[in-house]
């Protein structure tokens, strides 16, 4: 479920909520900035070396394309071999398509290629702690605070609502990949890779 949150964040669904303490849990209007109105292409791997002990065995993103607003169906599996605690980091490389290069995105307003020092603080600042966790965490037992006990985690498929989506003005339409590494202490837990394309107006 962890990578499921972090595809997610992928998909600009929760980039208010990774802005850390104090920053509203809203899209605030960019200058520039513009409606997300589909993703399509979405794909995924795992891209550790084999030792990780956290490993998503699948994903499943639908509909392809989606279509912003209107609703998502996600189902995930992951296993974990180890607890995982805090801090987490994650660090984020979010890159576009341009001709046959691909250009690393920088990170702005938390926005793109950043490093989150702690995964566990921001999923604190989504659902404070003591807070039951929301549907459909809650109904098949999957934990939404640190730490997360070693196992199994299983989200069946799920329906999500899609309200409109702002993209700041430099994330323009195109192909996206997305690699996100999870680790503690410098040893590394997980690492993901999502690619999709993205079109606004």
């Amino acid at each position: 479920m962890r990578a499921a949150l972090l595809a997610l964040c992928a998909l600009q669904l929760c980039p208010a909520a990774l802005g850390g303490p104090g920053r509203p849990q809203v899209l605030v209007e960019r200058s520039g900035a513009r409606k997300l109105r589909k993703v399509g292409g979405f794909s995924w791997e795992n891209c550790g070396d084999g030792k990780d002990p956290v490993v998503l065995q699948s994903l499943s993103v639908a509909p392809d394309p989606i279509t912003i607003p209107g609703s998502l169906r996600i189902s995930a599996a992951v296993t974990s071999a180890k607890a995982l605690t805090s801090p987490l980091k994650a660090v984020v490389v979010v890159e576009k398509e341009l001709g046959e290069l691909w250009i690393q995105l920088p990170c702005i307003d938390q926005l793109g290629s950043c490093t989150y020092s702690d995964v566990c603080t921001i999923l604190d600042n989504l659902i404070p702690p003591g807070m039951t966790c929301p549907e459909p965490l809650l109904t098949y037992g999957i934990p939404c605070h640190c730490p997360f006990k070693a196992g199994s985690y299983s989200l069946p498929a799920s329906d999500f609502p899609l309200p409109d989506i702002e993209l700041p003005s430099w994330m323009t339409n195109g192909n996206y990949r997305f690699r996100a590494a999870v680790s503690n202490n410098g040893e590394e837990l997980a690492c993901v890779k999502l690619a999709f394309s993205l079109q606004a107006q």
